[in-house]
């Protein structure tokens, strides 16, 4: 399914990919403010894709997320701070054991705004030492977001006991816990 929007109907969109999208739809869908998280694909040539023709590394996509969400609970500012603190924008190509373009950092901006707070917290992250190594997420115009199949979707919430979600997602969760707390739903 190909979505071109920029905002959606009650809310902003953002495009994110960091590395497996699995990881990042569960962060975001536990955020005040966010309504929606969708995994897909963007940033490719090819249109539709299937999950399959992404993990070939053929086809330029990027394994994304697209979060529609309400400013005036969260910003777009806010998504990318939690966003860089919640997978490693500092390796090009890969975030852990999952390696290829298709699991990159980037952030697919819909507007100009979009775009200039994206490089603004970059150079705030990169700034703050967070990271060692420099941040090297790709800030690129979205184009258009696939969803991917529907077995992706809340993949962890629908799965939370299989060992790549205790491993890798979980640790992930604890972080996001810990750090932005004021920022979780209310469960």
């Amino acid at each position: 399914m190909d979505s071109h929007e920029t905002s959606g109907r009650d809310g902003e969109v953002a495009t994110l990919g960091g590395g497996c999208f699995w990881c990042t739809e569960a962060i975001f869908d536990q955020l005040k403010g966010v309504d929606k998280v969708e995994s897909g694909y963007s940033g490719g040539k090819i249109p539709d894709p299937s999950y399959e023709d992404v993990c070939t590394g053929s086809t330029g996509h990027a394994e994304s997320i697209q979060i529609t969400f309400n400013p005036k609970q969260i910003s777009f500012k806010d998504i990318l701070q939690i966003f860089f603190t919640t997978h490693d924008p500092t390796t090009l190509n890969r975030q852990g054991a999952d390696v290829g373009t298709q699991y990159r950092s980037a952030i697919f901006y819909h507007n100009p705004e979009q775009e200039a707070v994206a490089k603004e917290v970059i150079k705030e992250t990169n700034a703050a030492k967070i990271w060692k190594k420099p941040i090297v997420t790709e800030v690129t115009p979205f184009k258009a977001f696939y969803k991917a199949e529907d077995y992706h979707q809340e993949y962890f919430k629908n799965n939370a006991r299989q060992p790549y979600c205790q491993v890798v997602i979980a640790p992930k969760i604890v972080k996001l816990r810990e750090h932005y707390r004021e920022k979780l739903k209310v469960v």
